[in-house]
């Protein structure tokens, strides 16, 4: 694939203002691995090249395992490998960034009224504080950010921002 503009130098205000916002909601987590694993997974399933490489090797030079790595994308199958903290971030992490409504049709009720279904929402309250939650959510969001620019214009694997 061709990359299609080099988005960021063409924007630095936003460029800034995005590294700004990804390093508040990363601070506010606390757990830098989780806060790895969870970018990792939203840029899994935003199928971003650029994202889902950089976030693989920092968690390398974090040392986590490579088998957590490796079957990431199988979390729900992967046994204990995963904490019920990590999971219940990973589920989270899925519920907000695959945005499902359902049928046309649908209001959304059977969910709550909203995309993230009761039970997602639920678990990963009952795992993270208040505070927690809401940093979990803003390195959610900030990341799918990211992703969507980043595969907009094709940014490829390793190159610079």
């Amino acid at each position: 694939m061709t990359h299609r503009m080099k988005f960021w130098s063409q924007v630095p205000a936003f460029f800034q203002a995005q590294l700004r916002l990804t390093m508040a909601a990363k601070k506010g987590l606390g757990d830098a691995v989780l806060a790895e694993l969870v970018v990792l997974r939203a840029s899994q399933l935003n199928k971003c090249a650029f994202c889902v490489d950089m976030h693989v090797t920092n968690l390398r030079e974090a040392g986590v395992e490579q088998r957590r790595i490796d079957l990431l994308p199988a979390w729900e199958e992967a046994g204990d490998l995963y904490s019920e903290r990590e999971r219940a971030a990973l589920a989270f992490t899925e519920a907000v960034t695959v945005l499902t409504w359902g049928s046309p049709r649908s209001s959304g009720a059977e969910t709550g009224g909203g995309s993230v279904p009761d039970a997602v929402y639920e678990r990963a309250a009952a795992q993270f504080n208040e505070v927690e939650l809401a940093h979990l959510l803003a390195v959610i969001v900030a990341i799918n950010n990211w992703n969507r620019v980043n595969v907009t214009v094709r940014q490829p694997p390793g190159s610079e921002l």
